[in-house]
Parts: C-alpha cells; structure tokens; sequence
C-alpha cells in the first residue's frame, strides 16, 4: 500500500467516524468516546501517510491540538460547549494544520448558528418544556467534512 492510498483511506474513516459523530449528537445529544479517540487515534498514521517531520511539523500538530484545548476550555468550564465537543475539536486539531483549523472554526460558527437556531425551532415546534439543547457536534463534523473537501477529493490530480 502506497502513501497516497493510506492518505484516501484515513481520510475516508476520518469522514465515516464524523458522520457518525453527527448522527449520534443529533439523536442522543451526546459524542461516544471511542469516536474522538478514534480520530486522535489515527491522527499519527495521517502524519506518517503525510510524510510529517517529527519537528517541527508533528510538533506544530501537537501545540495546535494543546492550544485549541486551551481556547475551548472555558466555554466548556461555563456550560457553554460540552465536553465530546471540545474534545472533537481537539482530535481534529492533530489532522488540519493551523490555516484549514482556523478555517474550521470559522464554519463551525457559522454552521453553529444553523443548528443552533433549527434546534431552538423545532424545541419550540415539538412544544418541550425547558431550554433547547443544540447539538454542536454536528456543526463541527460538518465544518471537518467541508475541510476535508479537499485533500480528499484533490489527491487525484
């Protein structure tokens, strides 16, 4: 097996594992573990598919991950973001260098306002009873399928 074709097939679980991540969050409200760790998982054998340096470029990998913890901790402390949340964004970090994770973040806002707003629409619509819970993990699974847009379907070239 070459590069190349480890590179399509992790990007493809990669894909696999954040559809369902999406599909779980929208039906449960909640991200199983094996999900995210699977992602962190398989990030090393990304590099490896990638030909990454160890340093300084798994390293940048690595910070960025720490440093995308870091920026999602308090809204996660506050109640804001729940934990399998951060904790995709964080997987994802190890795959997306800093550029396409900014890129990331940006849609995942922008996507987040979406289903934030469909699901305060249909809480009212279904008439429940307390606030709306909005299931963000499927904002960030849909921002990660855009990003991998490319990488994925450009490798053929």
């Amino acid at each position: 097996m070459n590069g190349a074709t480890l590179s399509f097939m992790l990007l493809g679980a990669l894909a696999l594992i954040l559809v369902a991540c999406a599909v779980e969050d929208i039906r449960q409200r909640t991200i199983a573990h094996w999900k995210y760790l699977g992602i962190a998982a398989l990030a090393p054998l990304w590099w490896w598919s990638q030909s990454l340096a160890l340093w300084p470029d798994v390293a940048l990998q690595i910070a960025l991950a720490i440093g995308i913890f870091a920026l999602f901790l308090t809204p996660y402390a506050i109640g804001q973001m729940g934990g399998g949340d951060l904790k995709l964004l964080v997987a994802l970090a190890l795959w997306l260098p800093w550029a396409p994770m900014i890129q990331l973040l940006i849609l995942m806002s922008l996507l987040g306002l979406a289903v934030t707003v469909i699901a305060i629409v249909e809480h009212r619509w279904r008439g429940r009873p307390g606030k709306s819970e909005t299931p963000y993990g499927v904002a960030i699974a849909l921002a990660g399928l855009i990003m991998l847009r490319e990488p994925l379907f450009y490798q053929f070239a």
